[in-house]
């Protein structure tokens, strides 16, 4: 019995050595993995130091809009100004049509009314004077109609027919320079744009591939993208505003050449006597 207890106190002995050289060697193996942890964190420290400078130079870039300008040279210049000098005539046109291409300023009542009053009492003369005093578009064709008076009533419709094309054209010149506009700020936006990336690529081909390169890249290309932003932000409108206008003017020149044969069917059967 003396001797089985020995040996049960031998096994347990044995397995609690054991489980202690057990526990010492992974608590060596921990200490030991650790300095080798930390030695293989540090490249990847190292290694995310660059990415974290190379994220800052989008964040530095400069943005406004005298760098967005000057970037390109001066030939970019060039392109900018022309396009800033679209956007301000676009602007002036649109006002000027607004408040020039309206039917009470091109045939004002009151002149109807009073050429209306005087051919009703027989009075040419009175009216032509009314004409005159009047200085519109309507008047002017009037006053082509009354001036042919005593050359028959065909002649006095194909003179006003003239005079209110001749009327028209001149209103319509206005308005076609939006047209004008519409049509050319897209393409100066395109030269921008264009001569932008050529300079963007100019400079990644001088700079070392990487973070920044790429970077830059974009940058430049950007910049040279708001060329193209704002030509098509100048066309949109100028476009939008062409046809409103045009298709205004073209409705009340309409309106005024029918008035103007309304007002002087009159003359159908009237003898001009010289005084």
């Amino acid at each position: 019995m003396r001797i089985g207890v020995s040996g049960r106190g031998l096994v347990v002995c044995a397995l609690l050595s054991g489980f202690g050289a057990l526990v010492f060697s992974g608590r060596a193996w921990a200490q030991e993995a650790k300095p080798a942890a930390a030695a293989e964190v540090k490249p990847a420290a190292t290694e995310v130091k660059p990415a974290e400078g190379g994220t800052k130079k989008p964040e530095e870039a400069n943005m406004n809009f005298i760098t967005i300008v000057t970037r390109a040279g001066w030939f970019g210049v060039l392109i900018w100004i022309s396009l800033i000098a679209c956007s301000m005539v676009m602007v002036a046109l649109v006002t000027d049509c607004y408040l020039t291409i309206q039917e009470k300023k091109l045939a004002p009542n009151r002149l109807v009314e009073d050429v209306r009053n005087s051919l009703a009492q027989g009075d040419l003369l009175k009216a032509l004077q009314h004409c005159e005093n009047t200085p519109v578009p309507l008047s002017r064709i009037l006053k082509a109609g009354f001036s042919n008076a005593e050359e028959g009533f065909e002649v006095v419709q194909d003179a006003v027919g003239v005079a209110a094309d001749l009327e028209g054209e001149k209103l319509l010149q206005r308005v076609t320079y939006l047209s004008v506009i519409s049509n050319t700020t897209p393409m100066l936006g395109l030269i921008g744009t264009v001569q932008g990336m050529i300079f963007a690529f100019f400079n990644l081909g001088k700079m070392a591939a990487g973070a920044a390169q790429q970077s830059m890249l974009a940058i430049n290309i950007s910049h040279g993208l708001w060329a193209t932003a704002v030509g098509l932000g100048t066309a949109v409108p100028a476009g939008i505003f062409f046809f409103f206008f045009k298709n205004r003017a073209t409705r009340i020149i309409l309106h005024m050449e029918a008035l103007t044969l309304d007002l002087i069917k009159s003359l159908r059967n009237v003898e001009v006597v010289h005084e």
